[in-house]
């Protein structure tokens, strides 16, 4: 069965602006703001305090036995602050953020207020209900660049523009925090001025509705207006914190609305927002189809006069690689931890977005020419500087995996390519990596796949299917990459061979690249070849003959992957040996 909240972003998504919100109280709560009651209770507190009546047991009973009558949040506020400015400045202290709260964090807009004013901004969503009297899901809207068509009054409502009119119409529907006619009351929930309730039905019967935070048992006049309308025009969809209210189930029924459980309003929201971004990127139309680049490229391989064109057509989709993957889908804080279903399908989502360069990599690496070098060093080092340093450590470490991508890729090609293509393996090894606010490395030390995660394999086994392997992103990238090569090597087993060969040379470069800062031993990156003794002997036997044979005329010598003479290249190549010997039966 389709996860409804998949449903929900498949519609929103298909359907911009034909969904409205209706948002409870529980989308602020995160925030720490209290209720309408809540600030009626504490006010009845209050005065009971300077009625030297401070140890009552209950606020409500208290008040009624004093005057005669149920506390109501507008005489309250008339009582205790006289004018429109003291009422204002008492109830700052309820609903705007202290100095301390601000710096904690409280009182501010919340993960679900950011998410649906990411939304709004990008045109998804143009009206919002709310029960809610703070200004959260306004000052959030503001911060996306949206000034909001704020509806809390009757005046407010017939000066308004109609709705397909409006960027963002908020409909507070109890009204703002600044204004005296709130609506807190049992009597006040009761029923609504006529013009609200046109303008609800309008909404209802025109929009689709996703209801959020609301339990609906105290607010009739809502109530009344969902339970009159009777339109099936678009789905109503209700995300729910546990079970439904007696009043909440009545109206899911009446609907048919579809209900989507949820763990919190920030939550949801957020992911909701990811879901709705990913869509968005993968239903765009491609600029270029990846056939029509490939082509391209290989027109412009040939002969050095295309120099210019071949760079802007890798720059290119360098920059929508990093266009896609700067998106919502690809945020590297908050949301939940990363499991076996997100963490797999991340990077499933990088794997889309960099479908058509990885294509044109394949050609790239076999076809290589000194000529492209520069090209090929300058989209690897782009794509392996991180935007960010701050959030989940597996999504940051993640933000990597294109040029993970790219390296393989680039390297497989340059394999099968033969002596020519090693010289750029050789270079391309060296490419210098920017890191912020650490020392920079060179790409030999960050992109081979048990280097891509500062855990080494462990963030890999979360990938589906890999959860019991030793090498998981290795096998990965493997099964990924082997389609790729089809029409450039021969062979499946000829394929697993040239990217043994590619792991190898490159544990053999970062062994030597990196063995001044190898405290402890010697070690290398791990991959496929530690278990595929075949291949390995055979690769380490044609290295070493290639050395033997031609001395310091080796290419392995003279691309400096390993060694820059023939005896530095043969102390890596013992040393290598030696440590792979260590491994057996041991768990990378």
């Amino acid at each position: 069965m389709i996860d409804p909240l998949h449903s929900l972003a498949f519609s929103i998504q298909a359907n911009p602006s034909i969904y409205a919100l209706l948002l409870g109280s529980g989308v602020s709560r995160s925030a720490r703001i209290p209720t309408g009651w809540e600030i009626t209770l504490d006010l009845v507190r209050k005065l009971a305090e300077v009625s030297d009546e401070s140890t009552i047991a209950d606020p409500i009973l208290w008040y009624r036995e004093k005057y005669g009558k149920e506390p109501d949040y507008s005489e309250l506020l008339d009582a205790l602050a006289k004018t429109p400015s003291e009422r204002q400045q008492l109830l700052r202290s309820y609903l705007e953020p202290s100095e301390e709260e601000r710096a904690e964090g409280i009182k501010a807009p919340t993960a679900a207020h950011r998410a649906i004013a990411s939304l709004a901004a990008k045109g998804y969503v143009r009206v919002i209900i709310t029960t809610n009297f703070d200004r959260l899901m306004e000052t959030a809207l503001v911060d996306a660049g949206i000034v909001s068509t704020v509806l809390s009054s009757l005046d407010q409502i017939h000066g308004a523009m109609p709705l397909i009119h409006t960027r963002c119409c908020l409909f507070k529907v109890h009204g703002d925090y600044l204004d005296t006619r709130i609506r807190n009351t049992h009597t006040e929930l009761e029923s609504y001025p006529s013009e609200f309730n046109i303008l609800l039905d309008r909404i209802l019967d025109e929009f689709g509705l996703i209801t959020c935070g609301w339990s609906a048992e105290w607010d009739p006049a809502l109530r009344n207006a969902i339970e009159r309308s009777a339109s099936r025009r678009f789905s109503y969809f209700w995300a729910l914190r546990g079970e439904p209210s007696i009043s909440a189930m009545r109206l899911i029924e009446h609907r048919r609305a579809q209900t989507i459980p949820i763990a919190d309003a920030d939550n949801f929201f957020s992911e909701l927002n990811r879901l709705v971004d990913a869509l968005d990127q993968f239903s765009r139309p491609h600029p270029l189809s990846t056939g029509a680049a490939v082509v391209s490229l290989k027109s412009y391989l040939a002969d050095p006069i295309h120099r210019i064109r071949l760079a802007d057509l890798i720059s290119g989709e360098v920059d929508r690689v990093r266009e896609t993957t700067a998106g919502a889908m690809f945020a590297v804080q908050g949301g939940p931890d990363p499991d076996s279903q997100t963490f797999t399908a991340r990077v499933h989502a990088y794997e889309a977005a960099c479908g058509t360069l990885i294509a044109m990599a394949a050609a790239g690496g076999y076809w290589i020419e000194r000529w492209h070098y520069a090209t090929w060093m300058n989209a690897l080092a782009r794509l392996a500087t991180r935007r960010n340093e701050n959030g989940t450590i597996y999504w940051l470490d993640l933000q990597v995996y294109p040029a993970c991508l790219l390296f393989y890729t680039l390297g497989i090609g340059s394999i099968e390519a033969g002596e020519h293509g090693l010289m750029f393996l050789g270079e391309m090894f060296r490419t210098p990596i920017h890191r912020e606010h650490r020392k920079d490395i060179v790409a030999v030390e960050q992109l081979p796949a048990f280097c891509l995660f500062d855990e080494g394999s462990r963030p890999a086994r979360l990938l589906e299917g890999m959860d019991r392997r030793q090498t998981p992103l290795n096998d990965w990238l493997h099964n990924l990459l082997t389609p790729q090569f089809r029409g450039i090597i021969p062979s499946d087993s000829r394929f697993s061979y040239a990217f043994d060969k590619l792991e190898i040379l490159a544990a053999l470069s970062y062994s030597h690249h990196v063995k001044d800062s190898l405290a402890f031993g010697h070690w290398t990156p791990p991959g496929r070849y530690v278990f595929r003794y075949e291949d390995r002997t055979r690769i380490i036997e044609s290295i070493r003959d290639s050395l033997s044979t031609h001395k310091n005329n080796s290419p392995y010598v003279k691309s400096s992957i390993f060694g820059q003479t023939f005896d530095e290249c043969i102390v890596e190549l013992d040393k290598f040996i030696e440590w792979i010997s260590t491994l057996k039966g041991r768990r990378l």
